[in-house]
């Protein structure tokens, strides 16, 4: 069936959408659905302990989030943004610019009184900037410490501990938001994790901003979703085949972790290591290789996550679970509460 995408719509009062982040990581609260029959349940998100099984193999994306937005100054002396999106190499960055209209190519932008700067040398395809960053030390350290956090749109407070959108595992710098559902997991819970016998492997997805953009087309079939680098090492796909083997549940902990096991999954249902760009566009309708459950947090109106999430429990279970929570006053989007498809 060509779902439209006013199908995966629904009625979310704004003051349910977080603003902060939970006290503790691991009290935000948790909603387990099944995805055979769509009866639900409600904990802690700690309580997570108790719903795994020994053998089960959580997979998790150790991105770490770039502080990826830049303020500084065009060539006329007018202020200007830089959001980074990509990394195209060799310095390049893809770049979603502010004012855009009045940032052309050959344009040179400094930032932070010139411990930055940056030279437009294009267009991407999708029309944002290509931007040559050029600094005296290593780049990263320069965006370190000008850079702030890119928080989605939908939040407007101030973020007063950056790292409370990193994981606790975050490793490798290159994306431009959080793996939020993985912002929930404690070293503490991970290592009791470890103690009942649940594996961890870890995977990297670099997040781009298209991940989490509405739909526009009419049909989701006609949707193209942006490319984002998933890595794949040795280690990561023998832990997660093991499991397998035994009989454990692969558990994706976030939409990113489920595109991609099922981006580097065989034919034999086999993770392959290695690293490629993904489009993978998950929906209802596609046939799952390798993630056999999923922990992730509750998403937006018509957005791809949710029609990801669709595709595993039933467009029908999802949205009469997303009701309940909105009656329940759980906690949306990236800061907000968890769920569980098991």
């Amino acid at each position: 069936m060509d779902h439209s995408t006013s199908d995966f719509d629904y009625f979310l009062p704004e003051e349910l959408i977080a603003q902060h982040p939970s006290e503790k990581r691991d009290c935000s609260r948790l909603m387990t659905l099944d995805k055979k029959n769509g009866a639900t349940g409600h904990h802690l998100f700690r309580d997570i302990a108790g719903i795994l099984r020994p053998g089960d193999c959580l997979v998790l994306n150790d991105s770490r989030v770039l502080p990826a937005r830049l303020f500084g100054v065009r060539p006329d002396g007018g202020a200007v943004e830089a959001l980074l999106l990509r990394d195209t190499g060799e310095g390049v960055w893809e770049c979603l610019v502010k004012p855009g209209r009045r940032i052309r190519t050959g344009a040179r932008l400094s930032f932070g009184e010139g411990a930055l700067f940056g030279e437009v040398v294009g267009h991407s395809p999708e029309g944002n900037r290509l931007i040559r960053f050029e600094c005296k030390g290593l780049f990263l350290e320069a965006l370190d410490t000008l850079g702030e956090m890119p928080l989605p749109p939908y939040i407007k407070e101030r973020l007063e501990e950056r790292e409370r959108y990193q994981t606790v595992y975050a490793k490798h710098p290159g994306s431009a938001a959080a793996p939020t559902a993985g912002l929930h997991f404690t070293q503490e819970l991970l290592d009791e994790l470890g103690a009942r016998r649940v594996a961890c492997a870890y995977l990297t997805l670099h997040i781009g901003l298209g991940t989490f953009r509405p739909v526009k087309a009419e049909r989701i079939s006609e949707h193209h979703m942006h490319s984002e680098l998933c890595i794949v090492s040795e280690k990561a796909a023998d832990t997660v085949n093991a499991a397998r083997a035994r009989g454990g549940r692969i558990v994706a902990v976030g939409t990113t972790s489920c595109r991609t096991l099922e981006s580097m999954a065989d034919e034999n249902g086999l993770l392959r290591p290695g690293s490629r760009w993904t489009d993978l566009f998950i929906y209802p309708g596609y046939t799952f290789r390798m993630t056999d459950a999923l922990i992730t947090n509750f998403h937006l109106p018509k957005s791809t996550l949710i029609m990801l999430v669709s595709a595993l429990a039933g467009r029908e279970n999802v949205l009469a679970a997303y009701r309940e929570a909105v009656d329940m006053r759980y906690r949306f989007f990236s800061f907000g509460d968890a769920m569980m498809i098991v």
